[in-house]
């Protein structure tokens, strides 16, 4: 009887302790006098671990620790061995010494914040929760407890199944089309059932999304949307690689349309079925739209999903349910941590830019949202060029994929687009910038859009200001302008309310704005590549543009490699350009002119 009515005085006391603390915490002189009471029954060292661990707010901890303190003291302890009938008993003796219990402390703290982590509680932890079991499990499971992906959803039409080999062959030639399938050796991918789609009829379109097509004026498919849409729409992997303006964007919406179509019906709280993952929040601006025109809006909803703004507006769209989603990668990664969106519904996910997403760091980002959605799901890859940087990744996150390529793997200029290299001094740009507007204003009253780009944000608004002199009105875009500055400018220059916009390179990829007749590169950019997409912002969907290209001394180290994009694409070489690459080349130049800026 000894040890029962020593464990009941026991648990009265330490009830007592309890009940005093959580009555009197909200003044300091109370919860002094409440322990001066409790003093005689309390040690001294006990005492102070109770006031530690109601100063970190976890009273409901106090009565193990007072229980696992006084029953170290008891009469009873003798009699622990036979009296003990639990693990939580048997862990009161480890706990007698104080650094002990402060060891099981902390090791409650974390386990109960693992808890919350798990429950999805804790909304300020940085590890995100998990609605479903995508992590593979001990029985080697991976997509248990997951909705079904439906994969066997398209069927060639007649037109393209009877189609024969040759006619096949002399189109990818044509084209300069390069067909690859990954797994280990070559495949024949004709019989592999990507026999290219050649019009709009013989694509499996809704009746919406095809009269849309129509108003567009569209003569075809473009060959990386006529090779793309059969391997996307066969559920499978895949990498296109192809220029800017090659039609890359419908290559990937067009198909994300009927694969949404043939999955089950989203419930509330999941979604979404497609997510598209660009680097910059106005090419997500601009997909957005793409996606907005192609479809329904009362069966398929969009959201776009970026950094910069107010996440109400967001999050109310989430929560309302989405079947596609553009994010970049930022944005998108707060709101897995915050438990705000899921992924297990996400089977058809697009990379686009992925070369430029690598280059601005966004690789483990990348990944940290792969390890997010169903380990079932399919992957379009989307690049300009193929560098090094990039197969590793898809090869990285694909086991398998078709890589499909339009052109050069590396990146070359739109011929479409006639270029112009006018070499002067630094002094000279601003007068040659004037010749040239006044040349274009004087050949037509409607010349069309102007984007103007510019190395540094001060110089944009001295451009700007010098252009408006001539009562023309000029608009800027560049880093320190706000998302909504952005919007406000983007839509006037879309709108054609402004015809001349000056931008930094923050314009230079994803921009597709319809219209743009003119490039002028008043600073020459750091590299062949960046001047291919600068220039790429003209000339889109099949229609001319001209890009004008100032290019002083301090430029010269890029002389040689412009001349062979210029090559290339058949352009005109300005003789100037030849002697500055040929002085450049020789021994006798001296190489500090050509590090400054």
């Amino acid at each position: 009887m000894a040890p029962r009515n020593s464990r009941r005085k026991l648990r009265l006391r330490g009830y007592a302790i309890k009940r005093a603390l959580q009555k009197n915490r909200k003044s300091k002189s109370m919860e002094k006098r409440s322990m001066e009471k409790v003093s005689p029954v309390v040690p001294e060292q006990l005492r102070s671990a109770a006031l530690r661990v109601q100063a970190r707010s976890r009273a409901r901890e106090l009565t193990p620790i007072v229980a696992s303190s006084l029953a170290s003291r008891s009469s009873w302890r003798n009699n622990e061995r036979s009296s003990r009938t639990n693990t939580e008993r048997s862990s009161s003796t480890f706990s007698s010494s104080p650094k002990r219990r402060e060891l099981i402390f902390d090791f409650r703290r974390e386990r109960d914040d693992k808890n919350r982590v798990e429950l999805g509680r804790d909304k300020s932890c940085s590890r995100p929760r998990s609605r479903s079991p995508l992590r593979k499990s001990r029985s080697g499971s991976k997509i248990a407890n997951l909705v079904e992906f439906n994969r066997g959803f398209y069927d060639e039409h007649p037109y393209t199944k009877s189609r024969h080999r040759s006619v096949i062959n002399a189109y990818r030639e044509e084209h300069d089309i390069f067909v690859h399938i990954s797994g280990g050796h070559r495949r024949d991918a004709i019989s592999k059932g990507l026999k290219p789609i050649l019009s709009f009829l013989e694509a499996p379109f809704s009746e919406y999304v095809l009269h849309k097509l129509r108003r567009q004026n569209f003569d075809g498919p473009t060959p990386i949307q006529a090779q793309g849409w059969p391997v996307a729409l066969s559920s499978s992997n895949m990498v296109g690689i192809a220029r800017t303006g090659a039609g890359k964007t419908l290559a990937y919406i067009l198909p994300a349309l009927t694969h949404i179509r043939a999955q089950p019906s989203l419930r509330r709280g999941e979604g979404p079925i497609a997510l598209i993952l660009v680097p910059t929040r106005e090419l997500a601006q601009q997909i957005q739209k793409v996606v907005f025109d192609y479809t329904d809006p009362h069966k398929v909803r969009s959201i776009c999903v970026f950094g910069g703004c107010s996440t109400t507006v967001q999050l109310s769209a989430i929560h309302r349910g989405c079947k596609i989603v553009v994010a970049t990668p930022g944005r998108l990664i707060d709101f897995l941590i915050q438990g705000q969106i899921s992924l297990n519904r996400c089977t058809y996910l697009v990379l686009d830019e992925a070369d430029r997403m690598l280059d601005m760091g966004f690789a483990p980002q990348i990944k940290r949202i792969l390890a997010d959605t169903r380990p079932d799901r399919q992957i379009l890859m989307w690049s300009a060029t193929w560098p090094l940087n990039v197969e590793r990744l898809a090869r990285g996150i694909m086991k398998s994929f078709t890589l499909i390529n339009v052109g050069s793997l590396d990146l070359t200029a739109n011929p479409n687009i006639t270029q112009m290299v006018e070499v002067c001094e630094e002094k000279e740009k601003l007068m040659l910038l004037k010749k040239f507007l006044t040349e274009i204003y004087d050949i037509s009253d409607e010349p069309g859009k102007i984007l103007i780009f510019a190395e540094r944000k001060r110089r944009v608004d001295d451009l700007v200001q010098y252009i408006a002199s001539f009562d023309v009105r000029c608009e800027s875009i560049h880093g320190d302008k706000s998302q909504m500055e952005r919007d406000f400018v983007l839509r006037d220059f879309r709108n054609g309310l402004c015809n001349i916009l000056v931008a930094t390179d923050v314009a230079s990829r994803g921009l597709h704005v319809p219209g743009i007749k003119f490039v002028i590169n008043y600073d020459f950019p750091h590299s062949t590549e960046g001047y291919i997409h600068r220039i790429g912002r003209s000339g889109r969907s099949n229609t001319k543009g001209t890009a004008i290209s100032l290019f002083t001394i301090n430029n010269v180290r890029l002389a040689q490699p412009l001349i062979e994009v210029l090559r290339e694409a058949n352009q005109d070489i300005n003789p100037q350009l030849r002697r500055l690459a040929d002085v450049y080349s020789s021994s006798k130049w001296r190489r500090p002119f050509a590090s400054r800026r």
